[in-house]
């Protein structure tokens, strides 16, 4: 794990100098600052007190990395210096996120420090993936860095818009079923017991309600006694499910349950056929070995069931075998990705050819939103229908019989 470390020294025109680095170890803190031009007096590392600047991630949205990697992109091309370009990005990003600042400070210092660019990222793990650090690795080695740069931009940029379509796929419902959660309860602890206590007032206790009447009075009278075992039972099963999740078992059955599941399992299956082969087509046009690019694509899967797959399938590329071959056994990827994988082997521009099935696949994705979405609405308005009008009708059966009585 890096380690900030504290420094007193002199540049070589002879001014002190103090500050902090980041390195992984003592020996690799003076080797930053004997590439800075600093000759350290007293390097230690820096004591630990307490720190109020939680971070739960890495500081940087995809949109914040998206920009960096094409201002980068930009500056690498017109000919600037790789140090001056991380200087010149640090000092402005850090003016709107000073956490991602910090980050791009540190993988300068770590190149000033005699790092590749792309094992400088590498220390950032939270900001920068496996999939950006490995095409940067490609790129210094082919001398084509801005060129990867920018395809890494087209790429992050396709991913985050499957993202949000995903995303509004998934949020709609939720947000019906949470309002209509909200209603019920409002209803079943403040609503109903008015009506409960008017109804037993006007019988005297001796008239016996209708049944679906007495049926939402009970559930009224239970969410209102045990309220907390409700609460606490809904809490409890939701971290049953993130704990049985993070299970190697749990995590495929899920995954498998998920990809099974009408309308919306469909969806998830063509998601994860555009980002295999956005993220695969993307790896090898920069220069990524397929083995390695399909380890990276594994992991960045999202699907238990689909990395399976594409691990599979790497042990056979790996013992002499196509890509398509293994990929139509699993039975996860449609034939008509796997036939036109095969025709770009066959024709060797697999790259091109997965960048053309991506692209079909992202608009297969929109039309299933727009399905899915479709399909909710009416099914959403009924559900809220029924339970409400279920509600609504019980509370006046007892008005309608009284009424009737008193006639």
């Amino acid at each position: 794990m890096p380690t900030v470390y504290t420094y007193s020294g002199k540049t070589k025109q002879g001014e002190a100098k103090k500050g902090e680095v980041t390195a992984n170890s003592l020996d690799d803190a003076k080797r930053q600052l004997d590439g800075q031009g600093i000759t350290p007096t007293n390097v230690q590392e820096k004591a630990k007190g307490f720190n109020f600047d939680f971070d739960f991630g890495g500081g940087a949205t995809d949109k914040d990395i998206v920009i960096f990697t094409r201002q980068f992109a930009t500056m690498i091309n017109s000919g600037l210096p790789l140090i001056q370009c991380l200087d010149i990005l640090a000092s402005a990003i850090s003016l709107e996120n000073k956490k991602f600042g910090k980050a791009i400070g540190e993988i300068k210092a770590s190149v000033e420090g005699g790092n590749t660019f792309a094992d400088a990222l590498k220390k950032h793990p939270k900001v920068f993936d496996e999939l950006y650090t490995n095409m940067v690795a490609a790129g210094e080695a082919g001398g084509l860095l801005d060129t990867i740069l920018g395809r890494l931009a087209v790429h992050m940029e396709k991913a985050m818009k499957l993202k949000a379509q995903i995303k509004s796929a998934m949020v709609y419902p939720a947000a019906i079923l949470g309002v209509a959660g909200i209603v019920i309860t409002v209803l079943m602890i403040f609503v109903i017991p008015i009506f409960a206590k008017m109804f037993s007032e006007l019988s005297g206790g001796k008239t016996a309600l209708p049944t679906p009447t007495q049926i939402v009075i009970d559930t009224s009278n239970f969410m209102q006694s045990y309220w907390y075992v409700l609460g606490g039972g809904a809490y409890g099963l939701l971290q049953a499910i993130k704990a049985y999740y993070k299970t190697p078992k749990g995590r495929l059955q899920m995954d498998i349950l998920a990809l099974k599941m009408p309308v919306m399992g469909d969806l998830i299956r063509k998601a994860s056929v555009a980002k295999f082969t956005r993220t695969l087509g993307t790896l090898i046009s920069s220069g990524v070995p397929i083995l390695e690019g399909l380890i990276i694509v594994a992991k960045t899967s999202g699907n238990k069931v689909v990395e399976n797959a594409i691990m599979s399938a790497r042990s056979s590329i790996s013992e002499g075998k196509t890509v398509a071959e293994p990929l139509a056994k699993s039975g996860v990827f449609p034939s008509m990705v796997t036939q036109m994988i095969a025709v770009g082997e066959a024709t060797g521009a697999l790259d091109a050819m997965l960048s053309k099935i991506a692209d079909f696949y992202d608009d297969e994705v929109d039309t299933a939103v727009e399905a899915l979405t479709a399909l909710l609405e009416p099914m959403m308005m009924v559900f809220l229908g029924v339970v409400i009008g279920f509600i609504v009708i019980a509370m006046y059966l007892p008005i309608f019989k009284m009424a009737s009585a008193i006639g």
